[in-house]
């Protein structure tokens, strides 16, 4: 259990973390232009010690934007291009058998990409379900097992996956299982208009801007501490329970479209992102405790994977954003029900 935060202190906390988050921002929009919820979103989950799945079509930023929010924490970065033929072994590490001059043979183990800090998953849907399965432990357990050891992953350790929403020839769908290990998914759209001549000056012009480090890796884990110390009241706890649960088919709290569309709803996970996800927003907000607005916030990005639609809602047209936006709608029932 985290010990409470006395007011001085959780009000000194607070501001810190609100000037942390501001200066993180401004830092990544140096080279990255709009796209402001999925900035937020990517730097939420960061802080709630999560992993994103950014979903978009090629060519706007998804790549980028990983590398310059590395650039902004001054942490180690990674990078894996997922194709059919990519191996375990290629993302984890292996063994490999040495022999010195003196003929002396031994064997020492090669680090993965996977054994940094911010890990480009880019193109995630193009491995096998054998290689995508090697990202299960090190995003739930923070480690991987090579050879029979277990070795634990530098921290803070985030995964930042990419697929194209489009292009499905050759492409592996992430099962259940993974997705439910990405705090949010994001999709990353297209620029607005106004937003391109900044794009082009940016990008076509000479030395791209130059991305100021303004935290690191000791800054982000002292704020994932403190984003586990925010109290969370009961009536917002009980919405994000509520909130999952009207996810879930032939629940108390689910919609009729939701029983009828829905194969499966949320895990428990869904719930977990909603709180974590809740506690930055009231920490960016000035605020030591989670309200209801806070956990609502976060409501689509932390779901949207973790509804499974049946073959009569994807016949209908309908997305899981479209459901969760259904549910979100009934908020005063969900908060009055007893």
């Amino acid at each position: 259990m985290t010990e409470p935060l006395d007011s001085n202190t959780a009000k000194a906390q607070v501001a810190r973390f609100q000037e942390t988050f501001a200066r993180l921002q401004r830092a990544v929009h140096e080279l990255i232009v709009g796209q402001d919820e999925v900035v937020d979103g990517v730097l939420t989950a960061v802080f709630a010690g999560g992993h994103v799945l950014l979903e978009g079509v090629p060519g706007i930023g998804k790549t980028m934007l990983v590398k310059t929010l590395g650039e902004a924490l001054h942490l180690q970065k990674g990078r894996v291009q997922f194709t059919p033929d990519l191996m375990p072994a290629d993302v984890l590490g292996t063994m490999v058998l040495e022999e010195s001059q003196g003929h002396a043979r031994s064997v020492r183990f090669q680090p993965g990409p996977i054994h940094t800090n911010l890990l480009l998953a880019d193109e995630i849907n193009r491995a096998t379900p054998k290689t995508q399965s090697a990202l299960l432990e090190a995003m739930q357990e923070q480690q991987v097992t090579v050879g029979g050891q277990t070795r634990a992953l530098p921290q803070p350790f985030v995964v930042l996956a990419t697929q194209n929403p489009v292009e499905q020839e050759g492409t592996y769908p992430l099962p259940e299982a993974q997705l439910d290990r990405f705090l949010f998914k994001l999709l990353v759209g297209y620029p607005k208009e106004h937003e391109y001549a900044a794009i082009l000056q940016r990008t076509t012009g000479g030395a791209p801007p130059a991305v100021t480090a303004v935290a690191s890796g000791d800054d982000v884990l002292a704020m994932r501490k403190l984003v586990r110390a925010v109290p969370v009241p009961e009536a917002a706890q009980r919405l994000a329970v509520r909130l999952v649960m009207a996810t879930q088919p032939k629940s108390p709290y689910a919609t009729e479209r939701v029983d009828r569309f829905v194969q499966l709803g949320s895990s428990p996970r869904g719930a977990q992102a909603l709180v974590l996800a809740g506690k930055v927003q009231a920490l960016r907000g000035g605020r030591f405790a989670v309200s209801g607005d806070d956990v609502l916030a976060a409501a689509v990005p932390a779901l949207r994977h973790r509804m499974l639609l049946n073959f009569e809602g994807l016949g209908e047209g309908l997305t899981a954003d479209d459901l969760v936006r259904e549910i979100l709608e009934r908020r005063p029932a969900l908060e009055s029900a007893r």
